[in-house]
């Protein structure tokens, strides 16, 4: 399901329980191209698929080194 939402707090555990202030700091850095929250009245939410993709691409780059 591409287009599910979920909630910044689900991002932080799949991301394997990083703090929101580490999440703030991902969306900062435009070097990272962490994907975008949507946001609905005043919370966020990510796309599963570009988290989940993202994810992904970092253990490329991991693989890569």
């Amino acid at each position: 399901m591409e287009h599910k939402l979920i909630t910044a707090n689900a991002v932080r555990e799949i991301c394997g329980g990083v703090s929101d202030m580490t999440l703030h700091r991902w969306l900062k850095n435009d070097n990272l191209e962490f994907p975008r929250p949507t946001y609905i009245g005043k919370r966020r939410f990510f796309r599963e698929a570009e988290i989940s993709a993202w994810i992904e691409a970092q253990a490329d780059k991991g693989e890569a080194a």
